[in-house]
């Protein structure tokens, strides 16, 4: 089992025919606008205009994924934010990369360092430059093509 709130997993064995309530969990749709001081606002869609703003310890490194206008879907228990959830890629923006040496695809290396707009660092192709948009895995981090 996992504890929504703390993510702390534990082991426990139930008795079969054992009933659980059903929790108060729901899902908001919500996009990503610059953090500020005070936490990563999120906008809620259409009508519903509020802002619900996530401390760092609910985001945690998933503060590499969002960028401006990243939607994603907020998870709430008992309609308080436990977590985020993206969708399967991210789009951003490639801010700085090594230079990509011709040597370095004999040795195996086709791949470089890349620095995205987020503060992410990844790998990258050789032929990715810096100020390209490229999409990244949202699970893995990793690097899923041009944007």
């Amino acid at each position: 089992m996992r504890n929504l709130i703390t993510r702390a997993v534990f082991d426990r064995t139930f008795k079969a025919g054992e009933k659980f309530g059903e929790p108060d969990l729901a899902m908001i749709t919500a996009s990503f606008s610059h953090a500020d001081g005070s936490g990563l606002p999120l906008h809620g869609p259409g009508n519903l205009r509020e802002t619900i703003t996530l401390n760092a310890d609910i985001v945690g490194d998933d503060r590499f994924l969002l960028a401006d206008n990243v939607m994603v879907q907020i998870q709430t228990y008992n309609s308080k934010p436990i977590g985020l959830q993206f969708p399967p890629h991210v789009e951003l923006k490639v801010v700085s990369s090594e230079p990509g040496a011709r040597g370095d695809t004999a040795s195996g290396s086709v791949t470089k360092v890349a620095t995205l707009e987020t503060g992410m660092e990844i790998r990258v192709p050789l032929f990715i430059k810096d100020g390209e948009k490229i999409k990244v895995h949202s699970e893995t981090r990793e690097f899923a093509g041009r944007a």
